[in-house]
C-alpha cells in the first residue's frame, strides 16, 4: 500500500466539455491543469484513480537542480523559483524548503565527476560547490565511511510529495478547473485527423486539445491513438521513518542509500543503487533504444523475469470506447517491493550513520518511474496528431521539476511564448534522427 495522500474531492458536476482535457492527476498533470487555468483556459483533469496517488506521492521529494542532465537544467531552474512560492500561490502547505542537496563523492574519481559537472553547470548560473572530506564531514555528524569530498547544491530543497499536488489541485479546483477522480479515460477519438473528444468510464468529453500526462500509463494511452513512445517502468523502492533525533538538514545522498527530513519529523529513506526492471514485452520491443541507459546504469538496475512479463503481454492492451478498460481495473499502481532491497538499504544506512542504524520504519512501498531511453522528459505536441499533446517520461525527475514543466506544457497547448526552450524534449527526437543518449554524472 502507498503512502497516505491529501484527499481531494472531486468537482461535483460531469463536464461534457472542456478547451482542454488533461489525462493524469500526478502532479505534472495538475501543474499543467493549473498553469492553464491561471491563464482563464477553461480545464477538465480527468484521473482513473485518486490526485497524486502512484508516484508522484511515492517519490523522494527532492527539489534538485544538482547532478541533472544539463538539457534540464533551464527548466528545473524556473522550477525552484516557482517552488519557492507555491506555498503562498496555493495557500497551503506543499513542504517546500531551500535546505541544500549534498552528494558525497566516494572515491576521488567520483569527486572528479562532480567537478565535471560543477564546471558545466556554471554555465547555466548554478553554483553548486566541491567540499574537501573535511568539509562534507562536518555537514553530516555521526559520518562513519571514509570519503573524498561532496558536491553541495545549497540552494536545492526538498517538499512532500504527499502534500504538494494535492495543494496545487485545490488551488486549480479554485480557479475552475473541474477534477474528476475514479474517472477512467478509455479512449481518445479524433475528427477530420484532429482531436475532438475523450471517451471515459462516465461519459463523453469534446475538447479542442488533449494532455496526456498519465505517467507509467502514457505509452498505452498512445499506443491506443497508432503512436509510440518508447518508455518503460522502473521500481523504486522507498520508506519512511518515525520522528528522529536527526541533525542532517539538507537531502543528502551516500550512493547506496539517500534520505531526507520530513515535515513530521521523520525521514525518507531511498537508494538510487536498488532499482529493479521488470522484464516485460516492452523490454524486448525497446531493448535496442534503452540498452546503452541500462548498461550505463547495469549496477544500479535490477533485473527481474516474473509474473508482470505475463500480465503485460496478456492484458495491457489500449482502452475501447464501449468496454470496460485496463484503467479501470488497475486503479493505483501499486507495485510488489522485494524485503531483501529494503533490508539492504537500511544496512547501508546503518554503514554510513551508525546512530541512524536503529530507525523504526513506519511505512515502506513501491513507485513506478516512467522512463525514455534518454532519461529526460516528452514535453511536446504530437507530430501526427494536432490538438494532442505528451507530457511524460520524466525518468524520476518529475516532482522536483512539476512547476515549470506544467508551464511549458500549457505554453505550448496555448501556443504562447514557452518558459524555456522546448526543443530538447520534442517528441520527435525519437524519429527524426537525433543520436538519443543519457547524460551520467553522479
Amino acid at each position: 500500500m502507498g503512502p497516505v495522500v491529501d484527499l481531494v474531492p472531486s468537482s461535483a458536476i460531469f463536464p461534457t466539455q472542456a478547451e482542454v482535457v488533461v489525462i493524469g492527476g500526478g502532479i505534472i498533470g495538475v501543474a499543467t491543469a493549473l498553469s492553464l487555468a491561471q491563464r482563464g483556459i477553461q480545464v477538465v483533469l480527468l484521473e482513473k484513480g485518486t490526485v497524486a496517488a502512484e508516484q508522484s506521492s511515492r517519490n523522494w521529494g527532492w527539489c534538485r537542480r544538482a547532478g541533472r542532465d544539463l538539457r534540464e537544467l533551464p527548466l528545473i531552474e524556473q522550477s525552484l523559483r516557482m517552488w519557492e512560492g507555491m506555498n503562498q500561490l496555493v495557500g497551503r502547505e506543499t513542504g517546500f524548503r531551500r535546505e541544500g542537496i549534498l552528494y558525497t563523492s566516494r572515491t576521488e574519481a567520483q569527486r572528479d565527476r562532480h567537478q565535471r559537472w560543477c564546471d558545466e553547470a556554471r554555465q547555466y548560473d548554478i553554483h553548486s560547490e566541491m567540499l574537501s572530506a573535511a568539509q562534507t564531514a562536518a555537514r553530516l555528524p555521526g559520518l562513519n565511511q571514509a570519503i573524498a569530498g561532496g558536491m553541495w547544491t545549497p540552494l536545492d530543497g526538498r517538499a512532500e510529495p504527499q502534500k504538494a499536488a494535492p495543494a496545487m489541485a485545490m488551488y486549480a479546483m479554485a480557479l475552475g478547473v473541474n477534477i474528476q477522480q475514479h474517472c477512467a479515460v478509455r479512449t481518445i477519438e479524433r475528427a477530420a485527423g484532429r482531436v475532438s473528444h475523450v471517451v471515459t468510464e462516465h461519459g463523453a468529453v469534446a475538447c479542442q486539445s488533449v494532455v496526456v500526462a498519465g505517467g507509467v500509463w502514457s505509452r498505452l494511452l498512445l499506443q491506443g491513438m497508432g503512436i509510440t513512445l518508447p518508455q518503460l517502468k522502473v521500481l523504486s523502492t522507498v520508506m519512511r521513518t518515525r520522528p528522529v533525533n536527526c541533525e542532517i538538514a539538507p537531502c543528502v545522498s551516500f550512493g547506496g542509500v539517500a534520505m531526507r527530513k520530513r515535515l513530521d519529523g521523520g525521514l525518507t529513506i531511498a537508494s538510487s543503487a536498488l532499482n529493479t526492471a521488470d522484464i516485460t514485452p516492452d523490454s524486448l520491443r525497446f531493448l535496442k533504444a534503452f540498452f546503452p541507459a541500462f548498461w550505463q546504469e547495469r549496477k544500479a538496475l535490477q533485473l527481474r523475469l516474473g509474473q508482470r512479463f505475463v500480465e503485460e503481454a496478456l492484458h495491457w492492451r489500449p482502452g475501447q470506447a464501449d468496454k470496460v478498460s485496463l484503467y479501470e481495473r488497475i486503479r493505483v499502481l501499486d507495485p510488489q517491493i522485494d524485503p531483501a532491497v529494503l533490508k539492504q538499504i537500511l544496512i547501508n544506512l546503518q554503514q554510513w550513520l551508525p546512530a541512524l542504524g536503529n530507525v523504526q520504519v513506519a511505512q515502506s512501498w513501491g513507485g513506478m518511474i516512467d522512463t525514455m531511453p534518454d532519461a529526460i522528459p516528452v514535453i511536446s505536441g504530437a507530430p501526427t496528431v494536432p490538438g494532442l499533446f505528451i507530457a511524460t517520461g520524466f525518468s524520476g525527475h518529475g516532482f522536483g521539476i512539476a512547476p515549470a514543466a506544467g508551464q511549458l506544457m500549457a505554453d505550448l497547448v496555448i501556443g504562447s511564448k514557452p518558459i524555456v526552450d522546448p526543443t530538447a524534449f520534442r517528441m520527435a527526437r525519437f524519429s527524426d534522427g537525433e543520436k538519443i543518449a543519457a547524460q551520467h554524472w553522479l
